[in-house]
C-alpha cells in the first residue's frame, strides 16, 4: 500500500507539475504564512515575517512545518521548483505512509467480527487511502501541514488502540507499556506543535486509554503513572516553543497566537461566516497591514480580540447561524471557487459530502454494534471540529478525520446483507 501510494503521487506531482505554484504575491501560495516564516528564518530573521515585508517576531502558525519547510529551502532553495518538488514528495510520504496506519487501526477494531471479514475491511480502507484521488490532494498540491498532520493523529489513534489492547488477546498489565505511553505523549506534543487544536482530542484520548485499566486497581496505578509520564513527555515537546514566545513577545502564548484575528475575521462584514485567504493583506501600503506592523503582532491580536468579544456579545443571534452554517460546511461541502465549470463543482460536493454521510451512518452501525473503538471514534468526530464551527472552516480542517472516516464508510459497505441471503435467514 505504502510503496504503491508513494509511487502515484509523486507521479501525479512530477507529471501534473503541481511543483510549478503560482508566482503570484510573490509566491504567497507556496505556503502561505508558513512559507513566508520559512523564507524568514532561511534569510536569517528569525522565526517572523509571516505576510510581506519586516515585521517582527510571529506566532501565527505553530513551528513544526514551517522548520521543516526551512530545512528544504536551506538545502533546495527559497521558492525555487526544486523545493516545491521535495516539500510536496516530503509530504507524499506522509499521506502514503498513512495507510499503512488505516490497515492497522480497521484489522484491530474489526477484529471482533473474524479475521477474513476483519482483513477485508482493513485492505479496502488501506487501499481506498493510498489510491483515491480525495486522499491525496493535500499532499500532492498543498505546502502546508495536513499530510503529516493526519499521519500522526491516525499513529495516535494506533496507540490508544495498543494500549488499550484491542486486537490482542492479553492483560491490560502487558499492553500499558511505557513504551506505548511515552510514543503517545511525543507524538502528542508533535501534534501541537503542528495544528494546535488538535490538541482538544489529546486528554480525552489519554483518559480513554486508562479506561482500559480500570477494572484492575493495581494496573490502573501503574498506567496512571505511565500517563503522567506521557503527559511530561507532552509538555516537554511544547516547553521550547512556549519559552521563545514567552521572549519574544513578553507573555504567556502557548501555541499559536492568532486567535483573535481570526475570530474576529469570522464575523467582520464581507466574510460572512467564511474567511478565505490572507487574513492580513499581503500589501505593504494596506491601512490593516499597516497597523499590523507598527502594533506587533501580540497586541494588535489582542486588539482584534476584543472587537469579536464586542460584537459576538451584540449578534448573539447572528454568531449561533453562523456556527450552524459552518457546521454545514464541514460536514456537507465548504464553499469552493468554480473555476472548472459546475459539473465538476457538483462532482466535488457529491464526493465530500458522500464521505460524511457514509462515514456518520458507519459510525452509527459501529456504536450499535460496540465495536472497539467505536467510542473513540466518536468523541474525535465531536471534538475535532467544535473550533472551526466557531471560528472558520476549510475543507482541508477534516483531513485528518478522513483516515477514521474511510475505516467507517467501508464497514457500513460491507456490513451491507444481499437481500436473498437476508431474506432466507428470515424464513429460517
Amino acid at each position: 500500500m505504502f510503496w504503491v501510494g508513494f509511487l502515484v503521487r509523486v507521479l501525479y506531482i512530477t507529471l501534473a507539475h503541481t511543483y510549478r505554484i503560482r508566482l503570484g504575491q510573490d509566491h504567497l501560495q507556496f505556503g502561505w504564512e508558513m512559507g513566508r516564516i520559512a523564507r524568514a528564518l532561511a534569510t536569517g530573521f528569525g522565526y517572523a515575517d509571516p505576510f510581506t515585508g519586516h515585521t517582527g517576531p510571529t506566532a501565527w502558525v505553530p513551528p513544526l512545518y514551517p522548520l521543516l519547510l526551512t530545512g528544504v529551502f536551506k538545502i533546495f532553495g527559497v521558492y525555487t521548483a526544486q523545493s516545491a518538488w521535495v516539500i510536496l514528495t516530503i509530504n507524499s510520504v506522509f499521506s502514503a505512509l498513512t495507510s499503512s496506519v488505516i490497515f492497522e487501526i480497521a484489522s484491530r477494531c474489526f477484529s471482533g467480527l473474524g479475521n477474513n471479514r476483519a482483513r477485508k475491511i482493513a485492505l479496502w480502507s488501506g487501499w481506498l487511502w493510498a489510491l483515491h484521488p480525495a486522499a491525496m490532494q493535500f499532499a500532492v498540491r498543498w505546502v502546508w501541514d495536513m499530510a503529516v498532520t493526519t499521519f500522526l493523529f491516525s499513529k495516535v489513534i494506533v496507540l490508544a488502540l495498543r494500549v488499550r489492547g484491542i486486537g490482542e488477546d492479553l492483560p491490560a498489565t502487558e499492553t500499558q507499556t511505557n513504551s506505548r505511553w511515552a510514543m503517545f505523549g511525543v507524538l502528542s506534543g508533535m501534534i501541537g506543535l503542528l495544528n494546535s487544536t488538535l490538541m482538544l482530542f489529546v486528554p480525552i484520548c489519554g483518559i480513554w486509554m486508562l479506561l482500559g485499566a480500570a477494572k484492575d486497581r493495581r494496573a490502573f496505578s501503574t498506567a496512571l503513572s505511565k500517563a503522567v509520564m506521557a503527559g511530561t513527555l507532552f509538555f516537554a515537546c511544547l516547553a521550547p516553543w512556549m519559552w521563545r514566545n514567552w521572549t519574544a513577545f513578553h507573555a504567556f502564548v502557548p501555541i499559536r497566537g492568532n486567535f483573535g484575528a481570526e475570530l474576529h475575521a469570522s464575523v467582520a462584514e464581507g466574510y460572512n461566516g467564511f474567511t478565505m485567504g490572507s487574513r492580513i493583506p499581503i500589501c505593504e501600503v494596506c491601512p490593516e497591514y499597516q497597523e499590523y506592523k507598527q502594533m506587533g503582532e501580540l497586541a494588535y491580536v489582542r486588539r482584534e480580540g476584543r472587537l469579536a468579544q464586542e460584537y459576538i456579545r451584540s449578534h448573539k443571534l447572528e454568531f449561533a447561524l453562523l456556527a450552524v452554517k459552518r457546521f454545514y460546511f464541514y460536514w456537507v461541502s465548504v464553499p469552493h471557487p468554480i473555476e472548472f465549470g459546475v459539473w465538476n463543482e457538483a462532482f466535488r460536493v457529491l464526493n465530500y459530502s458522500f464521505l460524511s454521510l457514509a462515514a456518520l451512518l458507519g459510525l452509527a452501525l459501529a456504536l450499535k454494534r460496540h465495536i472497539p473503538g467505536a467510542v473513540l471514534f466518536a468523541w474525535a468526530f465531536a471534538v475535532l471540529p467544535l473550533v472551526y464551527y466557531f471560528v472558520t472552516v476549510q475543507a482541508r480542517f477534516r483531513h485528518p478525520l478522513e483516515p477514521i472516516m474511510t475505516i467507517l464508510a467501508v464497514f457500513l459497505f460491507q456490513s451491507a446483507i444481499p437481500r436473498r441471503t437476508s431474506s432466507a435467514s428470515t424464513q429460517e
